[in-house]
């Protein structure tokens, strides 16, 4: 039974493209979701099983189940690789570390998500300085290494180079904001991404839309990240560990997804599918709650985040 103050979402790929708003990463079918205007979400940097997330095995096999949501362990703990670069720049703390898991991702999906984590993983952030994606890992093309990958316009499946790279930047952002770090540039999707709350998500496109953040600590902040089969796992890593840190999300608005049906020559006469499950579409405003070493606390905004509904699109067979 999900709890009132519950904010509802589950796990699926992102790349959008809203009118003429246009992102480099793509979207399946999520379920449809009703928001109330008083519902809150909170999350806090103490990691916890993620709740009201559906199963996200990628296929019926035994794997154990996993969910999207911040973690404790990462894959890489015994890695030499990782480890000699660890002591090299001397960051034994490990600050925040969050997981994003891929439902069924598609084609060439996973490939651009694992050649970004590849890409990201070692990267050092120096005090004062301030981190791009797209100038770390971009341009995603295929002269990089980056496949197809999906991208919707408006409800239509198309393809684009480096469809997918968005997991990468709504991981960041959330490791970046259980680190208590400052985000410098960062944009929500244009229809709500499940995989992580609403308010929780980026999104990038080379040349117009990246995410930043600056590092305002006296060290060295320095990136992992790896993806395995369908899951991406990004940890910051410092000198000194971070504050608690307390997520908060309040829908302001909320507006309800459209049902639209469509004919398929696939599909056996008078019979339907759902094709695109909806989302609603909400105002969310977001802040964190800050608890210093010291017994302070603070609060500090987030700003809003807007969402347009995604459609449930129903296919009719004639």
């Amino acid at each position: 039974m999900l709890g009132k103050n519950s904010i509802l979402f589950k796990v699926i790929p992102c790349l959008i493209i809203v009118s003429l708003f246009i992102t480099s990463c793509g979207t399946q079918s999520p379920s449809r979701k009703r928001l109330d205007s008083q519902q809150v979400k909170t999350k806090t940097n103490k990691p916890e099983p993620s709740k009201n997330i559906a199963n996200v095995n990628k296929s019926s096999n035994n794997k154990k189940a996993i969910t999207s949501g911040q973690v404790n362990e990462v894959p890489w703990a015994n890695d030499q690789k990782f480890k000699a670069a660890q002591k090299k720049n001397q960051v034994f703390k490990q600050m925040a570390a969050f997981r994003t898991v891929l439902i069924d991702p598609l084609p060439g999906e996973e490939e651009n998500v694992h050649l970004a984590a590849r890409l990201l993983a070692g990267t050092v952030v120096q005090p004062g300085k301030v981190f791009s994606q797209n100038t770390t890992i971009g341009p995603y093309s295929k002269a990089r290494g980056f496949q197809e990958g999906p991208l919707y316009i408006g409800t239509n499946l198309s393809k684009t180079i480096g469809g997918g790279v968005c997991k990468i930047a709504s991981t960041l952002y959330n490791v970046t904001v259980f680190s208590n770090l400052e985000v410098i540039e960062r944009h929500a999707h244009g229809m709500p991404v499940p995989y992580v709350p609403y308010g929780q998500d980026a999104t990038v496109s080379y040349g117009s839309k990246d995410f930043k953040f600056k590092n305002n600590t006296a060290n060295p902040i320095f990136i992992w990240a790896q993806g395995i089969d369908n899951t991406l796992y990004i940890a910051f890593y410092s000198k000194q560990a971070a504050p608690r840190v307390e997520w908060h999300h309040k829908v302001l608005k909320s507006q309800k997804a459209d049902l639209i049906y469509r004919n398929s020559m696939e599909l056996p006469a008078g019979t339907e599918r759902v094709a695109v499950k909806g989302m609603d579409g909400a105002l969310i405003d977001s802040w964190v709650t800050i608890y210093e070493q010291n017994g302070k606390s603070r609060n500090k905004a987030l700003g809003q985040s807007s969402y347009l509904p995604m459609p449930e699109i129903v296919e009719r067979g004639k």
